[in-house]
């Protein structure tokens, strides 16, 4: 993987393992050559995450709509700083530029971002790995969902397993380099099973 889009928060959270946790995904992913990508913030969770790669030498892509541009949002010491139209614009340029995704805790904007990037690669849009950290637990009520929904047969145990949730910013980003696509079909009736 060269590049890594990381989605998180534009707030740092009530915890400093929150922060903490984006300094060490931050500065990993620099010592590691893979550059990160991101919605291009000064604020928050994703300010702390491009400051540590940039402070550990690594390259660090923003994508930001022109109207968080405007409330001077953006970061201006990225590597590299693409302004777009639209947040849908934005996502799209992200996964473009992106070789895998990690979400970190964050709001009703993170949780969209990573649950479409997971339903693209569910359709077979993308054949790139999709990761959660986990950090304090901050998504286990999420995959708890997820799990309900393999029980309750809306999500197969197939496309439940495309969400790699790890705890540590090291076994997540093994789990990812290890990762291989596998197709199901999304449409098999389940009775067929």
């Amino acid at each position: 993987m060269k590049r890594i889009c990381v989605f998180c928060g534009s707030s740092p959270g009530s915890r400093p393992e929150y922060r903490a946790a984006a300094e060490e995904l931050g500065t990993k992913l620099a010592r590691s050559n893979i550059g990160l990508v991101y919605g291009g913030g000064n604020v928050g969770l994703m300010g702390v995450l491009a400051d540590a790669v940039l402070a550990a030498g690594g390259e660090a892509v923003g994508v930001i709509p022109e109207n968080l541009m405007a409330l001077e949002v953006g970061h201006k010491g990225l590597t590299k700083l693409h302004v777009v139209r639209s947040m849908h614009e934005r996502k799209a340029l992200m996964a473009d530029l992106s070789d895998g995704f990690i979400a970190m805790p964050g709001g009703f904007g993170t949780l969209e971002e990573i649950c479409e990037v997971v339903t693209w690669s569910q359709l077979g849009l993308h054949a790139k790995p999709c990761g959660i950290l986990n950090v304090l637990g901050y998504y286990s009520p999420l995959l708890a969902m997820f799990d309900h929904a393999v029980e309750e047969r809306f999500l197969k145990p197939e496309n439940r397993a495309l969400v790699l949730a790890r705890d540590s910013v090291v076994e997540l980003l093994r789990a990812m380099e290890r990762w291989r696509p596998v197709r199901v079909e999304k449409w098999l009736d389940w009775d067929t099973r």
